[in-house]
């Protein structure tokens, strides 16, 4: 009977058990006990997505924090399970990108359990450091700060004509950029800013001379500008930086005094690294046309080294393929982006620079919809030329290489000084 009675209340305490076990393992989901945010999801997100999603940055939540991140959960995981973010649009079929942003497969499997297992955020104490940021920049703290000379209204409503604003650098020797990065005043009225440098014998004018080179640029979802270590962007001493200002009005006036931020090279430079593009200028794309292609091309006369691409269109941007052919006839595919999005614009580092032997044609292929099947499309009805606004069309196969024999063995620049 003794021996009954022990039974009976071990199967009461087994049971007990079972049913503490079931109810924790329905509340978490599928038996994800384990999987937290403070241990298994906040390492995940500090390393692939709070440069972006963070205060002051472009996205519009932060993640550093769990009571930052438990309202957006499940349209995490959606955005996730789905590749919508982290944002990349390379076709993993051509090419391998340094910074390729895809999240590894385990890495969504992680995100996805949490989120269908309550999304608990676990002992705070397993919570790792947040990332080291430089409030305001991406690429760390500049050496120097160049700002527009004066505040820019931009007025609540209309058509704002592209504004040059030419800020003296004052450089008594030459410099060279590592890393570049232009930032927003107001970012709810700048569309874009696009940073040339005008050398000390150019023409002086407020207008832009074609021939002035690409320091670099802000343009919607599109990361800084940063060289690998001996490699630099050049300006000469006694340059001009030409701010050229796209803005957009938001319904209420406002004003704008936007930036630029340099870190110099603090080591030696052996080589330059200038940009150039493969574009066109005399496309008309007609009503309606749902997959229009314009080809543009750029042949190298030197031997020279890709360093980075970065395809450029507007709203009726459908995809666009770099593709090179070379001397011996050989071609391949570069750069494909089946499904370019004017939201997020991407410089795509290769791993390794990509050979252009003299005489290489680089082509950008790229198509339109220009009809109603497009939501971003701003009027079907109309044929579509070159222009600089929004609602006009771009094609831009941007790159920057580097030319083999350009030796520069220059010194390194010395950090803070103008």
């Amino acid at each position: 009977m003794k021996l009954l009675r022990i039974s009976i209340i071990a199967l009461v305490l087994c049971a007990g058990v079972l049913v503490v076990a079931s109810t924790r393992i329905e509340a978490t989901g599928s038996g994800n006990v384990s999987i937290t945010f403070s241990k298994d999801v906040a390492p995940i997100f500090f390393k692939n997505c709070v440069q972006c999603h963070r205060p002051g940055e472009i996205a519009p939540m932060s993640l550093l924090s769990y009571k930052e991140v438990r309202p957006w959960a499940r349209s995490i995981k959606e955005k996730v399970a789905t590749r919508q973010m982290p944002p990349w649009h390379a076709d993993p079929a051509y090419g391998h990108w340094d910074n390729d942003r895809r999240l590894a497969q385990k890495d969504i499997e992680t995100i996805v359990k949490w989120v269908d297992g309550g999304a608990v955020e676990g002992n705070p104490k397993d919570l790792p450091a947040v990332p080291a940021h430089t409030e305001g920049w991406q690429i760390g703290k500049p050496d120097v700060i160049f700002s527009m000379p004066e505040e820019f209204t931009v007025p609540a409503e209309g058509v704002v004509r592209y504004q040059y604003f030419p800020v003296p650098t004052n450089f008594k020797e030459d410099r060279y950029i590592q890393a570049m990065e232009a930032r927003a005043g107001d970012l709810s009225v700048v569309h874009h800013i696009v940073i040339y440098v005008r050398e000390p014998n150019a023409k002086q004018s407020k207008k832009l001379d074609l021939g002035e080179g690409l320091l670099g640029a802000l343009s919607p979802g599109m990361t800084p500008f940063v060289a690998a270590p001996g490699k630099a962007k050049l300006i000469k001493a006694g340059s001009t930086l030409m701010f050229q200002m796209h803005y957009t009005p938001s319904g209420k006036e406002t004003k704008d005094k936007s930036m630029v931020g340099l870190i110099f090279a603090k080591e030696p430079v052996s080589q330059v690294i200038t940009t150039s593009a493969a574009f066109d200028v005399r496309f008309e794309i007609p009503p309606g046309a749902e997959n229009y292609e314009i080809k543009a091309a750029y042949e190298f006369e030197q031997d020279s080294h890709i360093v980075s691409l970065m395809p450029h269109m507007h709203l009726r941007g459908k995809n666009i393929v770099y593709k090179a052919t070379y001397p011996d006839g050989r071609s391949e595919i570069l750069l494909s982006v089946p499904r370019y999005d004017f939201g997020w614009q991407v410089y795509y580092y290769p791993q390794a620079p990509i050979a252009m032997p003299k005489g290489t044609k680089l082509e950008a292929i790229a198509h339109f919809d220009n009809s109603t099947k497009n939501p971003l499309n701003p009027d079907a009805a109309k044929p579509v030329h070159f222009g600089e606004q929004t609602w006009d069309e771009m094609m831009n196969g941007f790159f920057d290489y580097t030319v083999d024999n350009d030796r520069a063995q220059t010194r390194a620049s010395r950090s803070g000084s103008k």
